[in-house]
């Protein structure tokens, strides 16, 4: 196709924004119910331990060999008689145990299994990146909410900061029930790789770039499509327009105008990545050809970039 193959060549900002603009048409998405939600996740950093210690009790835990996935939402359970069922709840899990990659502080674990991969980092220097495996096809509920309802939280403590800080005030039967609130569980491997400086690959297993990635739902929305988002968010300094690439997936990313937007490595990450969550609009870019052919909304005509675009 030539606008993809022009994009394979392209040498600087200038001459990619040039490409981009005479080749590919934004076509803007609407959602029959007009709901709209776009969040931000982030790649954690967290200490973890070989063996179980106060605090890091937590398993991290490993892909299961009774685990079958035949994708989205179909997860089973074999049993020994060659039967199967429906995969376990995050409770049922937790209960008959796991096998651990290593161990860290409860909270930890939890937030990265909300965030799907992350980096270990053990006392004797060792980093570890623990990557999403599978998740048990159970549905995804919030906690935050979860916890508003109860009110064990304030409205302004539903951020991933303010259940953290819950979480270390909490006794540990309430920071289980939290948890379990949410049937969601997920696994992972630990990636072999010994290069520990690029972000986590997405589900194209490329590695993914802060404020130019997004996970998006793939039931709408084809990976590798670039996307134009108009939101705002305090880690985004407010009233915000990029141009991101739909590089992923995420269990909690339903809709046709539903984004996660990717902040990149560690705490700065993580803490503005949490002011996430606004509604926007979204217009997915396609070339030119392939817009001619689509029964669409008429395209808008331009679309004026501010913040990171790439």
């Amino acid at each position: 196709m030539p606008a993809c193959a022009a994009l394979d060549v392209v040498a600087d900002n200038a001459s990619a924004k040039a490409v981009v603009q005479a080749l590919f048409q934004p076509v803007e998405i609407l959602s029959p119910d007009g709901q709209s939600r776009f969040t931000g996740y982030f790649e954690p950093v967290y200490e973890a331990r070989y063996t179980p210690v106060h605090p890091y009790t937590e398993p991290v835990p490993a892909l299961p060999a009774d685990l079958v996935s035949e994708g989205g939402d179909n997860v089973y359970q074999t049993l020994p008689g060659g039967g199967r069922r429906a995969y376990p709840s995050r409770a049922e899990i937790t209960a008959a145990g796991v096998t651990p990659l290593a161990y860290a502080h409860p909270g930890d674990v939890f937030f990265l299994q909300v965030q799907g991969s992350g980096k270990l980092v053990f006392p004797d220097g060792t980093v570890k990146k623990a990557v999403y495996a599978a998740h048990n096809g159970q549905p995804f509920r919030s906690t935050a909410n979860w916890l508003l309802n109860r009110g064990w939280i304030s409205r302004g403590e539903a951020s991933m900061q303010g259940i953290r800080a819950w979480m270390d005030r909490a006794t540990p039967a309430q920071v289980r029930e939290a948890m379990n609130a949410n049937p969601r569980f997920v696994f992972f491997t630990i990636d072999p790789s010994t290069e520990q400086t690029s972000g986590p690959r997405g589900a194209l297993n490329v590695p993914l770039t802060p404020l130019g990635s997004m996970a998006v739902d793939r039931s709408f929305h084809a990976l590798g499509v670039p996307v134009f988002v108009q939101t705002s968010a305090p880690g985004l300094g407010g009233e915000w327009s990029g141009l991101l690439n739909a590089q992923d997936t995420g269990g909690a990313i339903k809709g046709p105008v539903r984004g996660d937007i990717y902040f990149g490595t560690g705490l700065q990450a993580g803490e503005r990545a949490g002011t996430m969550n606004a509604p926007g609009r979204l217009w997915v870019l396609l070339p030119s050809a392939v817009a001619a052919r689509l029964d669409a909304p008429r395209p808008v005509a331009s679309l004026g970039v501010t913040g990171n675009a790439h």
